[in-house]
Parts: C-alpha cells; structure tokens; sequence
C-alpha cells in the first residue's frame, strides 16, 4: 500500500466499533458520509479486533479501514492473519492492521514489548496467509519501535504525539515510510472551556507510563503531567478552538513530516458519541480529498 493511498486527512474514534450499543446499527451511514466528505482512512480505535472493519469497508467504496490499534496481547497472530485475509478477499487493498504493544496497565501479559512484537510481526509473516508489511502499520513512540515500523511494516501510527515529535520520527523512519500521527481536537473557540474539555479526556492518559515516558523526551516533566495537563502540554498535544486553529494545527505535523493525521475530535462523551457537526465542519478547511 502506497502512503498516499490514506489521503492527507483520516479520523480517529471508538466511537465507529460496530459493538457499540449507542448506535451501532448507525456507524455504516457514518462511515459513508465521511468517505463523502473526503476522508481517505477511519482508525477504529480502542483496541478493536479485524472483524470491527468490516461493516465499515461493507458501507463504503474507497475508504481506508484500520484497527488503531490491535492490541497483540489479545488476538493470536494467526487469528488475525486469516481475519485480514478474508477482509482482503473482500475489500481488496482497503484493510490496514494497526498493531500495538498497549500498556502495562492494561494487561498482565505485558513484558517485553518490543521483542514481542518483533515476534508477534513475524507470525504474521508465517501464517498460512500472511499480512504482508505492506498492509501493517505499528504504533510506535520510541526510536527502537519507530525503526521496526520503518523494516517490517508500512510505518507507524503514534498516538499521543507532538509535532517534534513527528519530526523526530519521520527522521528515523526515512522518506519512504507511513507518518500517520492521531491528534486531538476539541472544537471549541472558548479555549478556557476548550482546555477543560481536553483536561477531562487526557487524564485517563496520564496515568499511562507509556505516554508520559515519551513526552518526557521532548522536555515535559512531571508538574504537566497533574490535574490533567499544564496548558503546555493541551497546546502541543492537541488542536484547540476554531475550524481553523485546528487546521494550523494539523498544518503543523503535516510540516514536520506527517503524510497523514488522523483527527480525533473530543467532545463531552468522544468514545460514543458520533461528532458528525465536527467532521463537517473539519472537512471544510482540512485537506480531505473533498476539500
């Protein structure tokens, strides 16, 4: 799969699991609306298995479904190769596995993360059909996991990331691999009200070492990482106020290397909640294949 083939522009939710019981009989309409409005790829998010793609991929033509991301903690690799396969005989070229090695604190299983992986990828290559590098993407914030991304598979999805960040990864990665960072938008022009809504979802994140460990590297320490997050750490973590701060905020990682940004607009309630208005409102100023 070709880097472009995920346009500049994706989206980012939970809200999009076909198990959600708020509205998971309305998540085809979604998908095919933001195919409409030009988005090139959704990223399912929290911890989906293959199978959350397909009614996604059933609802649409053209878009790009990806897990973001695949815990490998639970799914057998060879579960997950004959899952891809069968999408892939279905939607061909449409399907991408994001993988990842989630967080001590999510599971039990967690040890040795990045040897794992390595042998967790090279399952994938050894099932009875493999899911070739190509249609892989791993998410990846340290150097040593960023470099797997670059050799074994088609680049990395980080999530919780800064535009130095970006550009520190799109150096180790080279010119030729997927940059595909998530942000986080909160669509408010209130930035008091804004940075509150951006407190009440990044807490859960805060406790997660991985997260504050790599942000530690880029000169955030402990004090911004209390009550939420110092304003410093809101304003380089996500895109707040305006349709068009959030645009120069996406232009900022599309500068520093990205070839793609996966939006994740933060509302009262973003892992249910479908923020249609939002998406709309995004398309309109983002680079989508719409705009």
């Amino acid at each position: 799969m070709n880097t472009t083939d995920f346009g500049r522009i994706g989206v980012w939710t939970t809200a999009l699991r076909t198990d959600n019981p708020e509205h998971g009989h309305r998540v085809g309409d979604a998908a095919a609306e933001l195919e409409s409005l030009g988005y090139g790829t959704v990223w399912i998010g929290g911890s989906p298995a293959v199978a959350q793609a397909g009614p996604l991929l059933a609802a649409t033509e053209r878009l790009i479904v990806a897990t973001g991301i695949l815990s490998i903690w639970d799914h057998s690799p060879l579960d997950v190769a004959a899952a891809r396969a069968e999408l892939e005989r279905e939607h061909p070229g449409r399907f991408v596995l994001g993988l990842g090695a989630s967080h001590s604190v999510a599971t039990e299983r967690y040890q040795r993360p990045y040897s794992t992986m390595k042998e967790y990828l090279t399952g994938l290559d050894e099932a009875p059909e493999p899911v070739p590098a190509s249609a892989r993407v791993l998410a990846a914030l340290g150097p040593k996991m960023l470099k797997l991304s670059h050799d074994r598979a088609a680049g990395a999805h980080p999530y919780l990331v800064t535009v130095e960040h970006t550009a520190r990864a799109r150096e180790i990665l080279g010119g030729d691999a997927l940059l595909a960072p998530e942000l986080k938008v909160v669509l408010d022009p209130d930035l008091d009200a804004a940075r509150a809504t951006a407190r009440g979802y990044l807490s859960f994140y805060l406790r997660l070492p991985n997260y504050t460990k790599n942000l530690e590297r880029f000169g955030f320490e402990e004090a911004d990482f209390a009550d939420g997050g110092s304003d410093r750490l809101l304003d380089a973590v996500f895109a707040l106020g305006d349709a068009d701060a959030v645009a120069r905020r996406v232009g900022e990682f599309l500068t520093a290397g990205a070839d793609h940004v996966a939006v994740q607009v933060v509302g009262a309630n973003p892992r249910t909640d479908l923020p249609l208005d939002a998406w709309r409102a995004l398309a309109k100023v983002l680079p989508t294949k719409g705009a």
